[in-house]
């Protein structure tokens, strides 16, 4: 069989939500966005509701509704891209709690939805979504009065603990919303790590849940074993992949895997790239393919049935790094021809 096979570890992301809600006393979300990150929102959020995550987050209406149909009544799901047009019978079917982020989405949320529930977001520096300290100011008081289920906003540089937009977007926070009863959010997993001090009443972990940075004490959840199709001896002069990108200095033998770009699997990781046969690292060789990559596998003894890409050898953060991007977008491209595999809390 040649799909490769994904593996993730449904108990270590519980786990992880475990560890960042010990981390302060703020109620703890769940981002579950972008199929809570690649990973299945469905197997993620069902596992997470059962651990007694009552929040989640999403990015769209669309998200939103499957989700719901996923858990059932009851869980909250907040909307983050608002109540944009067409998503009025989403939200009110589905009983969605968008973050509103304008005075033209407020609009809106109260004419087509009079009595339903929202959010708000405010933009504290970040200049990407919410509303800014002005527009908040003449909005505050009416919006304030409908009573929102929660008022957000998000830190741009949570992941550089050290960074002075920090404190400087924590302040902006405080002076928008000190003094209201809306229960206030402001961490996401990187503002978690900076202290009790950016909690407020709500925290929205995402990629620490995954196992990613800037959480380095998550539990490792995705595992990726790539098949070995064949395997052949590589004479010195003779190139492998696209190219001739890479020649043998010397006798070299090559196993081809299954997996390339079609599968998430970033082009730009060939030339740093590494991958696992058991114990032993093995040298990605020339281009990744759509569908293919080389492998140096000289120094295994017996040919291997296949690699691992991720897993405990090697983290997403890892492979981002290789690439020159964040795990983040190695997690998110994660494919759909991937044989899935789910362990169980």
């Amino acid at each position: 069989m040649a799909q490769a096979r994904l593996t993730i570890d449904l108990g270590a992301i519980c786990a992880n939500w475990r560890a960042l809600l010990a981390l302060g006393r703020a109620e703890t979300g769940a981002v579950v966005k972008a199929d809570a990150y690649g990973l299945g929102a469905e197997q993620v959020a069902t596992a997470l509701a059962r651990e007694g995550a009552t929040r989640f987050f999403v990015a769209l209406a669309e998200e939103g509704a499957a989700l719901r149909r996923a858990l059932g009544p009851g869980p909250d799901i907040f909307v983050m891209s608002g109540h944009m047009d067409g998503d009025t019978t989403l939200v009110r079917d589905a009983g969605l709690t968008p973050m509103i982020n304008s005075i033209d989405q407020m609009l809106r949320h109260v004419e087509a939805l009079p009595g339903h529930g929202f959010g708000i977001q405010l933009d504290s520096g970040m200049n990407r979504l919410g509303m800014e300290p002005a527009e908040w100011s003449a909005l505050r008081d009416i919006a304030l009065a409908q009573r929102p289920a929660l008022v957000m906003s998000h830190l741009a540089c949570a992941d550089t603990p050290d960074h002075a937009m920090n404190a400087r977007q924590l302040a902006v926070f405080r002076e928008m919303t000190d003094g209201i009863e809306a229960p206030r959010s402001l961490a996401a997993t990187g503002g978690i790590l900076l202290g009790p001090g950016y909690h407020f009443d709500i925290t929205r972990p995402g990629i620490g849940l995954y196992g990613g940075l800037p959480f380095i004490d998550a539990r490792p959840v995705v595992s990726l074993s790539l098949p070995v199709i064949q395997v052949r001896d590589v004479a010195p002069g003779e190139s492998v992949g696209y190219d001739n990108s890479w020649i043998a200095q010397a006798p070299t033998r090559v196993a081809t895997v299954s997996g390339g770009y079609a599968d998430g699997i970033l082009r730009a990781i060939g030339p740093k790239g590494w991958l696992w046969a058991g114990e032993t690292r093995c040298k990605v060789l020339g281009r990744v393919s759509m569908d293919l990559i080389g492998v140096d596998v000289t120094a295994v003894r017996t040919d291997p049935e296949a690699l691992e890409l991720l897993g405990r050898h090697q983290s997403v953060d890892t492979v981002a790094g290789w690439a020159g991007t964040i795990g983040y977008e190695i997690l998110t491209a994660l494919g759909p021809r991937y044989a899935r595999r789910y362990l169980a809390p």
